[in-house]
């Protein structure tokens, strides 16, 4: 710094000799090989803070920074003094009678009138019913799972010592936790993410006692009762159209290394360390199944195990996953798409650094998305979507892909930089990318898999593991059915209830109780009078 000091003295009053001018030279490429270093390094530790804090959001407009100009480009009408107004969202408001779908439902006749009576305000009409009915909404509080404890009067006979107790009503049964106590477990559990000692502190502060060892006896003693419909389900998820997988990391601790000398690792050496939950999503004539499996298996492999249960009449499947090689099955040919949202995300993370070349970037993929929004509103069938992708998408592409060869034709990137290794990724994944115009119901990203791994994160993020591999095995059923029925519509709380209740029906013909159809196939068995086994 001191020889730096005094050629930028020198250099004030006469010009440098060869020495000094090659000192300062040095100094300069030294400091532009500097901030390239920085530049990625900024990139990378933008990620770490979206991984510790979250990213609020990937929308073109709140990445890219806005300005006047920007604006009045778009639209040449906006004074670029005038700040732009927020756009007014539709707020949550209050939920209508209607969105309370699962509420118990009391009709009250008006206590002096009925139909055809005369009005008592005229005198002269009559009144007649009205389709749609004045309600009220009363919502109250109680336990997760409610007791009744039934007192059973008994009486003794004084002389011979007889004793008489009273019966027990009607439809009590003889389990102490019925068919809802069940399901009601497995769902604060597997689908809202409380752990069992969670619900033991809830239920014991209500004067309800229920110990966590209780509750899962309660949930592995139903999987045996509920495994035809899963393994009916994975069938059902192995013809399907287009099937989407992907990978998130999960303990389980029989399975991790011993953490002491007292500790033992209950499971055989395994070349691989890491425990993963794979989720799958399944779309087959716009139904939609999600399957969960836990252990040492990468996506690939668990989807490979679907796969094999597929009917060998059916072509290959669609299969869109991200670009890592542990996501398509070895075993299996399938037609691959990657996942346009994970290289867009990587234009996204330099977006500091390169805020217009992103901008152009993420401007045509925002028009892409659009297209596809507006082909599902309007009811396109997959060929009508292809055809429109391909008239309005596909110019886009041909476009942007063009303007990826120019920025390293005519050197404006440097390969090595944030913007240039988002580049390359697009170019090297650049036709499973863009399966979308060439083949019809080829999605744009994979983002529902992403969705639906949110399941496994909160039991992570909750119950931080599982103990055992049979442990993860009840999980995953529970998830997979839970997440089956939100993506079909349907109550998974009453779905694992009427599984339990009609198990013999089930045993028989798994089948005709899958979430989309086992209302139809209650509804057929009241008209035959059949009654639950």
């Amino acid at each position: 710094m001191e020889e730096l000091e005094k050629v930028l003295e020198r250099a004030r009053k006469e010009p440098l000799d060869e020495e000094e001018y090659a000192k300062l030279k040095a100094s300069l490429q030294t400091l532009g090989y500097l901030v390239q270093l920085v530049e990625n390094k900024d990139t990378t530790i933008h990620r770490l803070r979206q991984m510790l804090f979250g990213a609020s959001t990937e929308k073109t407009s709140e990445v890219l920074p806005t300005n006047g100009v920007a604006r009045q480009a778009e639209n040449p009408t906006v004074n670029p003094k005038v700040p732009a107004e927020k756009a007014s969202h539709k707020g949550h408001g209050r939920n209508g009678a209607e969105a309370y779908s699962g509420a118990e439902k009391v009709r009250i006749a008006h206590e002096s009138l009925k139909p055809g009576d005369r009005c008592p305000h005229c005198q002269k009409g009559k009144v007649y019913h009205q389709a749609q009915p004045g309600v009220l909404v009363r919502v109250v509080g109680q336990a997760a799972l409610k007791a009744t404890v039934y007192e059973l009067e008994k009486l003794r006979c004084n002389l011979c010592s007889d004793v008489f107790t009273a019966k027990p009503p009607a439809g009590v049964g003889t389990e102490k936790y019925d068919e809802t106590s069940a399901s009601m477990i497995a769902l604060l559990k597997y689908g809202s993410g409380l752990p069992f000692h969670r619900l033991e502190r809830l239920q014991g502060c209500l004067g309800i006692p229920l110990p966590a060892a209780t509750q899962w006896e309660i949930v592995k003693e139903i999987t045996g009762v509920l495994k035809p419909a899963y393994e009916e389900l994975i069938r059902q998820a192995a013809q399907g159209e287009v099937v989407h997988n992907d990978d998130t990391t999960m303990k389980i601790l029989a399975m991790m290394p011993a953490r002491g000398p007292t500790e033992e690792c209950t499971e055989e050496k395994s070349e691989r360390t890491g425990v993963f939950t794979s989720g799958i999503v399944s779309t087959r004539e716009g139904r939609r199944i999600a399957l969960f499996f836990t252990g040492r298996k990468h996506a690939g492999e668990n989807l490979a195990e679907v796969l094999s249960q597929r009917a060998s009449e059916l072509g290959p499947p669609i299969q869109m996953c991200d670009a890592l090689s542990r996501n398509p099955p070895k075993e299996f040919q399938v037609i691959l798409a990657n996942c346009i949202a994970h290289g867009r995300r990587k234009f996204v993370e330099v977006t500091e650094n390169f805020p217009e070349e992103c901008r152009y970037v993420l401007e045509q993929l925002r028009e892409v998305y659009k297209n596809d929004a507006l082909a599902r509103e309007q009811g396109m069938s997959p060929e009508q979507r292809l055809h429109f992708h391909q008239v309005k998408s596909g110019p886009r592409m041909k476009d942007l892909e063009a303007w990826f060869k120019k920025q390293f034709a005519e050197r404006k990137v440097e390969p090595n930089s944030g913007l240039g290794e988002a580049i390359l990724y697009m170019q090297k994944y650049w036709d499973k990318l863009t399966l979308f115009l060439r083949q019809a119901r080829a999605p744009l990203d994979n983002n529902i898999v992403e969705q639906t791994l949110k399941m496994a994160i909160l039991h992570r993020k909750n119950a931080l593991f599982y103990k055992t591999q049979n442990g993860a095995r009840v999980g995953d059923l529970f998830m997979s059915f839970i997440y089956t029925c939100q993506l079909c519509g349907a109550n998974p709380f009453d779905y694992l209830t009427e599984l339990q209740r009609h198990r013999r029906e089930l045993f028989r013909s798994p089948a005709e109780w899958m979430p989309w159809n086992y209302t139809n196939t209650l509804e057929r068995g009241v008209a035959s009078g059949e009654a639950p086994s």
